[in-house]
């Protein structure tokens, strides 16, 4: 495993067959379960940075462990692929070093992930603003007239997007991912993503955080079944803002990297040639606002990282 810094993970290289590599994510298929090891990676503008962000994984996972584990409590469980982060748990070969997998993994079970990522829009920020500032509606969806950058929308609506393998996702109608699933799921992945966004701003507003939307994936076991799976309210599939500091007109900062984003963009960087490294002090920042949306949230900050 390597990194700039010697206490974060780049990239995992296990001997348990071929991995595939996400922008922050490795996984190794175990049989009927799969290893997904939250890296230090960050990426910006469908770049992976060459600086890691040490302890982002360890806390992306603490993130996502969480909402697992909240959501399937209550009245209305929301079955998910987590089997356990716990790594001496896990069925490993002799020989893999468990250390530096602890507190950035999670064995899940394996499922066919639907095509589509389910965002949830509770307030008006992003793409959805320059939708609707363009024509009244996010992703088909009609708009009252008269909203602001960071306003609340009259209720959270369901904006698919497309799952892009490389560039960004693109915003889809509802009629779109229904032609293309099939309109019983995509109905139900609708009601369920709603579901689990209520739930969870829910809980973040008692934390003192809004959850202005989110973006979710769902799976599909070999027997039907349903599952939440990937990451789940984080600050990467996320985007968090600090319910004291609303104002009126305004989309307030992000409890994510958007220091990373700020910075590339004042630098020389022109996007189509591999990205610069990142200054220490971005860095520290970067991981210092994903360690207090972890603190905020979970109530608690894994050893080392607060």
């Amino acid at each position: 495993m390597t990194g700039s810094d010697p206490t974060a993970v780049f990239t995992t290289d296990l001997p348990l067959g071929p991995v595939h590599r996400g922008k922050v994510r490795d996984c190794y298929p175990l049989g009927d379960t799969l290893l997904v090891i939250s890296t230090d990676r960050i990426s910006a503008f469908d770049w992976v940075l060459p600086t890691p962000i040490p302890g982002k994984g360890q806390l992306l996972t603490a993130i996502s462990a969480f909402w697992f584990g909240l959501l399937s409590k209550g009245p209305s469980p929301v079955a998910h692929h987590l089997l356990t982060t716990d790594v001496d748990a896990m069925d490993l070969p002799a020989g893999i070093d468990r250390g530096p997998l602890r507190g950035r993994t999670m064995l899940v079970r394996r499922a066919t992930v639907v095509p589509f990522e389910c965002v949830v829009r509770g307030w008006l920020a992003g793409s959805g603003l320059a939708e609707y500032r363009a024509g009244g509606s996010v992703c088909g969806v009609p708009l009252p007239a008269g909203l602001a950058a960071g306003d609340p929308l009259p209720e959270p609506i369901f904006t698919p997007a497309t799952k892009a393998v490389s560039g960004h996702d693109e915003n889809v109608s509802f009629a779109a991912m229904a032609a293309a699933v099939g309109e019983p799921l995509a109905g139900d992945l609708r009601c369920r993503s709603l579901e689990v966004y209520a739930r969870g701003a829910a809980h973040a507003a008692s934390c003192g955080i809004i959850v202005a939307d989110t973006k979710l994936e769902w799976g599909r076991t070999a027997a039907g079944e349903v599952l939440l799976v990937d990451e789940v309210l984080t600050p990467d599939s996320s985007r968090f803002w600090p319910a004291d500091r609303l104002q009126p007109g305004r989309v307030p900062e992000s409890f994510d990297k958007q220091f990373v984003r700020d910075w590339l963009e004042a630098s020389e960087w022109d996007k189509a040639s591999p990205p610069p490294p990142l200054p220490t002090d971005v860095v520290a920042r970067t991981r210092a606002t994903y360690a207090e949306a972890c603190r905020r949230l979970t109530g608690a900050v894994p050893a080392g990282l607060a």
